[in-house]
């Protein structure tokens, strides 16, 4: 498969999340958050690096399985692409609820739930495990003779589809397009954390496949988003692997054999026997909701959305089928942008070691990728953009923020 859906789909996606920004920021209707938003855009950039490892590692997989069709299948056809298309609409609704309904599954999921907005940023804090788990339900699509390049492109296709819904500006649509498209006004009704829409609406694109399996609810009262236990947190590996530390902590603390190894799939939140309940918060106090929100560095935000937008560019020297870097060096990148995102969340909250991870950070990339764009024969220009985007972080950390009394004492561990 030559052609990579999630890098071609960039464009598309960034020129649609702006448009809702500036929707809102012009109405002033509080759909933005610049702290949840910076921690979504910093999680997204991971994961689109994430998506393409993935994508390669399931693809001979997925080729062995296709030995094993009794026939193959021509998706120039129309039909056959109709056939493809709803077929992982299909598989998709079942993994979403295996997401919801499994402790596993919750774990690789619940990354996504894990903010308390729901806006086209939020639609791109995807979790870095849960898309290994999204590919192995879909392998039936290759045993029935569906080329694999295909099923992975249009797994990918329909992932790009979803990020539509995810919008609070888009009001309900006519019953007759309501009765069947997941719209938006059913996406908040699976986002929100209200004790009438739990685990409800899991599907992609056709809502009925929740009305034929008895999981539909419809919008009928205020949304609150996020999760029933606020991480309380913007750091991406928390988020991340909060719920899978839970999971492990539990197999190993219990006694019991058996509940070690079926915990994994016992139902979400399910505990062994042997273990006390877990205390967890809520996210309301005395009944009125309660959203997170930290102290930040000061003067940090118009650094942060330089930085913001500037990573797009090396997110896509991960993602893009034509970037010029070699495999480990796509790896080392993709290790450099997690720390870039952790030193984000850092900076949101004031933690004494989030600069200097952010200089480290800067000083690797820029030197690291300057010299991989010249070895490997890329434009002049791309060199010399990292060079000056290197310059002007360097100078605007040291300059800026040395000067912070908070940015030098910082405000936690």
């Amino acid at each position: 498969m030559t052609l990579n859906v999630y890098a071609v789909a960039t464009p598309f996606v960034i020129a649609l999340a702006l448009a809702e920004f500036a929707w809102c920021v012009a109405r002033r209707n509080g759909y933005y958050s610049f702290q949840d938003s910076i921690a979504s855009m910093g999680t997204a950039v991971m994961n689109q690096c994430v998506n393409v490892a993935v994508a390669l590692m399931v693809l001979p997989l997925f080729t062995q399985l296709g030995q094993l069709a009794p026939w193959k299948l021509d998706v120039s056809s129309p039909l056959a692409l109709v056939a493809l298309f709803l077929g992982v609409d299909f598989l998709f609704y079942w993994f979403h609820r295996f997401g919801h309904r499994t402790n596993i599954g919750w774990a690789a999921h619940s990354p996504h739930h894990s903010t308390e907005e729901l806006n086209y940023a939020v639609a791109l804090r995807a979790s870095v495990t849960q898309r290994l788990f999204s590919f192995l339900f879909y392998w039936p699509l290759v045993v029935v003779g569906f080329p694999p390049e295909a099923v992975l492109a249009m797994v990918a296709f329909h992932l790009v589809l979803q990020f539509i819904p995810h919008t609070r500006v888009i009001p309900k649509l006519p019953r007759w397009v309501e009765s069947w498209l997941n719209t938006p006004s059913h996406h908040r009704v699976h986002h929100a954390r209200n004790d009438a829409y739990i685990d409800k609406n899991y599907a992609g694109f056709l809502i009925i496949w929740d009305r034929m399996f008895g999981t539909y609810a419809e919008e009928t009262e205020p949304c609150s988003y996020g999760l029933t236990t606020p991480p309380n947190t913007w750091d991406p590996t928390v988020l991340n692997f909060q719920t899978w530390g839970r999971l492990v902590g539990d197999a190993v603390a219990t006694k019991s054999h058996w509940d070690r190894l079926r915990i994994w799939l016992m139902p979400t939140g399910w505990r062994p026997a042997d273990l006390p309940p877990r205390s967890l918060g809520y996210w309301k106090q005395d009944g009125v909701e309660v959203k997170f929100s930290s102290t930040e560095l000061p003067g940090i935000r118009g650094y942060l959305v330089f930085q913001l937008f500037a990573s797009m560019p090396f997110m896509l020297l991960v993602s893009h089928h034509a970037s010029p870097l070699t495999a480990w060096r796509k790896v080392a990148l993709s290790l450099l942008l997690w720390a870039m995102a952790t030193a984000w969340s850092g900076m949101l909250e004031s933690k004494r070691w989030s600069l200097p991870l952010e200089l480290g950070r800067v000083l690797a990339m820029g030197v690291a990728v300057t010299v991989w764009l010249m070895q490997a024969g890329a434009a002049p220009a791309m060199s010399a953009l990292t060079a000056a985007w290197f310059l002007v972080s360097l100078t605007w950390l040291v300059v800026v923020f040395s000067g912070s009394p908070l940015a030098l004492r910082g405000r936690g561990a």
